[in-house]
């Protein structure tokens, strides 16, 4: 949550969409929640936080893709590999592995 503080009352910038979401698995997700919108380095743990919010409905998918400078492919392939594998496929190191599976 951005805001800011002026005397004792802080004041909460207004976003598009809602703040929280309860995501299938029944946790809580916030835009705090997200990674930073300069994030350069991309772990699994991030990737699969974008892909939560988008799918939960905290972000739209254009406004994901823009934020974090997301093709339309990469963002699809993620998508695929956390449905098809679990947040495990998120790994760079495991990437290679599970495209031979589906060969």
């Amino acid at each position: 949550m951005r805001g800011f503080v002026q005397g004792d009352v802080m004041y909460i910038r207004k976003t598009g969409g809602p703040r929280l979401v309860t995501l299938p698995d029944g946790t809580v997700m916030s835009r705090a929640d997200l990674p930073p919108a300069d994030t350069r380095r991309w772990v699994a743990s991030r990737k699969a936080a974008v892909v939560r919010a988008v799918l939960g409905g905290l972000i739209p998918r254009a406004e994901a893709l823009q934020r974090y400078a997301l093709s339309e492919e990469e963002f699809a392939q993620w998508c695929t590999a956390v449905a098809s594998h679990g947040e495990a496929a998120l790994r760079v190191t495991r990437l290679a592995e599970y495209r031979k599976t589906r060969a």
